[in-house]
């Protein structure tokens, strides 16, 4: 079978279980600036960028990687979040990409088949694309509302070289995530439908969208609704939402976007919001007590956490959710559905 085949199947017998936040975990070991530099003799200094330890310190990334399938994930993630041109420019690291990507990939890779060849579970990798720090849809500059940083065409190219490393790596699914502007993420989903017309074989992606207000919108101002509509034709393997807030925010567009998504729905909200000093401080059984809702509710086929979640947080949303039903995909109505910022549906 497939990945996209296995992971389906797998997902018909069990809510699954996603991972958990890197960056909080990374902080927590208080690396040094030689730490994050190794000898890569790279012209920036290289502390917080959390990409280039899976070449500088990959004993790290594989000790997070492997605690999170201890404490019960199905699915993890690689730390490549920002492991694309754009974001390491800042450190003077762009010639690094293809290396962080693939090695990224093969840590979480080995580790993953090492899982499954202890229980016989199917483990699952995604390598995780972030959305940069360049926006295609808004202006940086109020003074000139038409200005963009990039264009659609080298973002497509930013994210294909970053997508064909993850998958050279081992990775199983290109996870495009954490999508505050809708025409970034169409610009991942390109890179990944190219990538596969070259490589000649399916390359499937989980799209994740993360919301900026309560009311429910993006930064690039689309709806749950709207933007499902508006990234439904590559069929993605699962949609959701991840980061924004704290679960218990998160619930009522977890429950709309359930409801018309006619695909696997993955949810991994944050620990809560943060404090003042910008720590989160949501206890594991907290936030597994939330997230457990969801599936109860038969909203959620795969559940993880985001920032300031932990491998406890991991291994208490897997108990919470042990021997629950996992949601039906929904079959919806024939019909035209377009997006803008807001959903438009035509009956058929």
């Amino acid at each position: 079978m497939t990945a996209r085949e296995r992971l389906h199947a797998v997902a018909r017998e069990r809510v699954l279980i996603f991972d958990g936040a890197f960056g909080t975990q990374i902080q927590d070991r208080k690396l040094s600036e030689e730490d994050y530099a190794g000898d890569l003799g790279l012209g920036a200094d290289q502390k917080g960028n959390n990409d280039i330890l899976a070449l500088t310190r990959p004993d790290v990334i594989e000790a997070i990687t492997r605690s999170y399938f201890e404490a019960g994930s199905d699915i993890v993630s690689t730390n490549t979040f920002s492991a694309n041109r754009i974001s390491q420019a800042d450190y003077a690291a762009e010639d690094q990409v293809a290396a962080i990507n693939i090695a990224s990939g093969q840590i979480a890779r080995t580790l993953a088949d090492e899982y499954e060849g202890k229980d016989g579970k199917p483990r699952f990798v995604a390598g995780a694309i972030g959305p940069t720090n360049k926006t295609l849809s808004l202006s940086p500059d109020v003074e000139d509302p038409g200005f963009r940083e990039i264009d659609f065409d080298e973002l497509t190219a930013v994210y294909k070289e970053q997508a064909a490393a993850l998958i050279e790596g081992g990775c199983d699914f290109i996870l495009i995530e954490t999508v505050f502007d809708t025409l970034n993420a169409k610009a991942g989903i390109m890179a990944v439908k190219q990538l596969e017309a070259e490589l000649g074989l399916e390359v499937p992606v989980m799209i994740s969208m993360t919301l900026t207000d309560l009311s429910g919108r993006n930064l690039s101002g689309h709806t749950v609704e709207a933007f499902w509509y508006a990234v439904r034709h590559a069929k993605p393997v699962t949609i959701g939402l991840n980061c924004s807030f704290g679960a218990d925010q998160l619930r009522p567009h977890v429950k709309s976007l359930s409801a018309i998504a006619d695909t696997l729905l993955m949810a991994y909200p944050n620990a809560g919001l943060p404090n003042e000093l910008g720590e989160y401080d949501e206890m594991p059984e907290t936030t597994a007590a939330l997230v457990r809702q969801w599936a109860e509710n038969g909203q959620a086929n795969i559940l993880g956490g985001c920032c300031g979640s932990s491998p406890e947080h991991i291994a208490a949303i897997a108990k919470a959710v042990e021997g629950l039903t996992p949601r039906e995909i929904p079959t919806p109505d024939v019909a035209m559905r377009l997006s803008g910022l807001e959903p438009f549906v035509v009956a058929a």
